[in-house]
């Protein structure tokens, strides 16, 4: 309900909160202001959903980053993820906070394949930003690499190409434009099935000596 509302308010508000913040002086201070804006976009978008009929119950996922100097600050929240190919290697450095990922993380099942297996789907979410008054996103930050190529995407995405076609065709953008990957990857999704929106963008980590 309202889904593209509460998008729309978490992509202002998280933008609004960041660029009127103090420049950051690392990635721990920057973790910490990506945190605040997220909460702040979650007590928006709660507010409104409670005092808005047409918006009663909408809510959003999100992944935000932010590069301070040679780090790279990120948060979550939803199944909305973050991933990192370095030298041929595609790391998922977000947390999905869905059903199937906490009973895997419980030991309830060794994989997310033998969770869908079982019967367990992937559409169930135990956190977004206005579900509730408050939410708790999961961040991070990583050092960047020269070479290194972070893909930041909603579930449209990821729930129509596996992790092992992301991680080849993202290695093949290496030495291509990341506007016809970013193209290469909405039209896979949306040639398997496209069944929900893909939202993606593309970060690469150059060395500016070489430009």
């Amino acid at each position: 309900s309202a889904g593209d509302v509460a998008s729309r308010l978490a992509t202002e508000v998280i933008c609004e909160q960041l660029r009127d913040a103090p420049p950051p002086r690392d990635d721990v201070v920057a973790q910490r202001q990506i945190e605040l804006a997220v909460g702040q976009a979650n007590q928006v978008i709660w507010k409104l959903s409670q005092g808005d009929a047409t918006c009663a119950g909408m809510g959003t996922t999100v992944a935000v980053g932010r590069v301070v100097a040679d780090s790279l600050a990120f948060a979550n929240v939803g199944d909305s993820r973050i991933y990192r190919l370095r030298e041929g290697a595609l790391e998922q450095l977000s947390r999905d906070h869905s059903f199937i990922q906490d009973v895997v993380d419980q030991g309830f099942f060794p994989t997310r394949e033998d969770a869908r297996q079982y019967g367990i789907g992937e559409n169930i979410l135990t956190r977004a930003l206005g579900s509730s008054a408050a939410v708790a996103p999961e961040s991070g930050a990583v050092t960047l690499q020269w070479g290194d190529l972070y893909l930041f995407c909603t579930d449209g995405l990821t729930g129509m190409v596996p992790d092992d076609w992301l991680r080849e065709l993202l290695s093949a953008a290496l030495d291509s434009s990341l506007e016809s990957a970013a193209d290469a990857l909405i039209n896979l999704a949306n040639d398997r099935g496209g069944t929900d929106n893909v939202t993606l963008a593309l970060i690469r980590v150059v060395d500016r000596r070489k430009r």
